[in-house]
């Protein structure tokens, strides 16, 4: 199967200060990936390089079979054309909201298919209510984001982005924002979309969502990928000193290995309960 996104000796830098030393790594459709890490390390900026929010210095990239060019030879109007076709096709959700205050939960989500893909309004409305109800936010349609708890904003962020009918979503650290009670509202979004086969990278802090939602996980540390396998053996089973040590302090207590299995089972029986809810 060929990979979905592809990433070539993958580097970033600020001045002389290097943030990103040779990042390379296949993500195949459907893989769900937790990046874990002390602040620091570089996973939001790596995130940021893989839709060009944040210009790579050096390396490749390769998005759905197709070469993603960014050097100078990029810029002007061949740059923003491959600009709207990247961001149309991969989603990102960041730490903030990042919702337009002035207007109502519905015209946050139709905007973007509106305006990037030409969908008729009464597409757009008709998707974004699906969406909504989807989530248990129907009765939200005509808010404002500043009526909505953090993690009702956090959650129509997302669908924001699944309106986009995106082939890889992003999601940088969505749950840091929020308060302890809220997270397992977005954490279980994350987890029905894993379930139905969305393509994810995540970085996050919450060990358990990388844990039981992701099929494998990525330790940074000082701008390079220090190790990754499946989430079950990364987490429960590190081999390096380092990860080890990140893991110490992240996770006191390390319970048995989850398979692989048992992560599917999982997904699956919140896809059911999600169903039966509907």
């Amino acid at each position: 199967m060929q990979p979905l996104l592809q990433v070539r000796n993958l580097r970033k830098s600020y001045g002389s200060l290097e943030v990103l030393h040779g990042i390379s790594i296949d993500i195949a459709p459907g893989e769900v990936v937790a990046i874990i890490g002390a602040s620091g390390s570089g996973k939001s900026t790596f995130l940021r390089c893989l839709n060009l929010l944040e210009t790579p210095t050096s390396g490749e990239l390769c998005f759905d079979g197709k070469p993603v060019e960014y050097g100078e030879e990029g810029w002007g109007w061949r740059r923003e054309k491959q600009l709207q076709w990247l961001r149309s096709q991969i989603g990102m959700v960041f730490q903030s909201f990042n919702l337009w205050p002035h207007k109502t939960v519905i015209e946050n989500i139709i905007e973007a298919p509106m305006i990037v893909k030409n969908v008729p309004r009464y597409e757009a409305v008709a998707e974004a209510e699906d969406l909504l109800r989807r989530i248990g936010l129907a009765e939200k349609r005509d808010a404002f984001p500043s009526r909505l708890s953090g993690g009702q904003q956090q959650r129509v962020a997302i669908i924001r982005s699944l309106a986009m009918k995106p082939k890889l979503m992003l999601f940088d650290e969505v749950t840091s924002s929020l308060d302890p009670q809220l997270v397992g509202e977005v954490l279980n979004l994350m987890a029905s979309l894993a379930a139905e086969g969305m393509t994810m990278l995540a970085v996050t802090h919450e060990m358990s969502f990388a844990r039981s939602v992701s099929t494998r996980t990525i330790f940074f540390d000082g701008g390079v990928i220090a190790e990754e396998g499946p989430s079950h053996v990364v987490l429960n089973h590190p081999r390096q000193a380092r990860t080890q040590r990140f893991l110490s302090r992240t996770l006191p207590v390390i319970g048995p290995a989850v398979t692989v299995a048992e992560i599917q089972s999982g997904q699956a029986r919140v896809a059911q309960d999600l169903s039966a809810g509907a």
